[in-house]
């Protein structure tokens, strides 16, 4: 399905993350992908080494594997001259990036400060609409490119616990639609998957937990996902397949947010 095709892919954090599932099956199915990982904090905290060792152990050859820093426009600006020299043009992206401090989670929104604030709005949300400035104006986008971002429910629904990244994942899920719209012109098509809770480094923050047991007692399938099915879903919408799909929000939470109440076999 992907043979000849290539792109990058933002945010792998570890073997659980959902990016990795994604990067995995499009390799499997025959794209050359390209990475983006965290700068090196220091000897110790190598991310460059990290994710070169996860490359190696599933036998993927990556022709870009760099660092880049969201937050940074020099940073990005760097990674997507790299991702030009390398690659000439893209057919995908994927953006699986977020980040707001822990202790920001864990307030209540009213009480975030300003700075946390900031923080998580431009690492979560603004980080795509960068990404997309620096393909765009570079002319990176293949016609029919596809590009996904990663979303959470929090993101429609007050989910108690996730806070301050629930504003964050709905900023991120508007920039979304914007984006489909602006870069529909360029033949150029944007969605975000909105996943269900599994354990992840992301995840942690937010008691996750707590929701998966929520999860599996209301969904309809009765089941919590696994980021496979997440790799699955993103394979769907970075390929040819979909090639009338923009904008969408498309979940993969086993059928949990079409629920309203939960009623127990019991009691039907």
């Amino acid at each position: 399905m992907f043979a000849g095709k290539k792109g990058i892919v933002m945010g792998v954090a570890n073997e659980r993350s959902m990016a990795w599932a994604i990067s995995c099956n499009l390799c499997k199915l025959g794209a050359d992908v390209g990475f983006s990982h965290l700068p090196d904090k220091d000897e110790r905290k190598k991310n460059s080494t990290k994710l070169q060792k996860m490359l190696d152990n599933e036998g993927i050859a990556a022709k870009l594997v760099a660092p880049c820093n969201v937050s940074s426009d020099e940073s990005i600006d760097e990674f997507f001259d790299k991702v030009k020299e390398i690659y000439g043009s893209i057919d995908f992206l994927v953006h699986s990036i977020a980040f707001a401090d822990v202790e920001e989670i864990r307030k209540p929104v009213y009480q975030v400060s300003r700075e946390g604030f900031r923080v998580g709005i431009d690492i979560s949300a603004y980080s795509l609409l960068a990404i997309l400035q620096r393909a765009v104006n570079k002319n990176l986008f293949n016609q029919g490119a596809s590009v996904v971002a990663m979303t959470y429910y929090g993101a429609e629904k007050v989910v108690p616990g996730y806070n301050v990244m629930g504003i964050c994942k709905a900023t991120l899920e508007s920039c979304i639609k914007y984006s489909a719209w602006d870069l529909g012109k360029l033949g150029v098509r944007v969605n975000g998957i909105s996943a269900g809770p599994v354990k992840t480094l992301a995840a942690s923050a937010v008691g996750v937990d707590g929701m998966r047991n929520m999860y599996s007692d209301i969904a309809p399938l009765g089941r919590n996902i696994v980021t496979e099915e997440v790799g699955k879903t993103a394979t769907y919408l970075l390929s040819d397949m979909s090639s009338a799909v923009t904008g969408e929000i498309i979940h993969v939470d086993c059928g949990y947010n079409i629920m309203g109440a939960f009623v127990s076999p019991e009691q039907i």
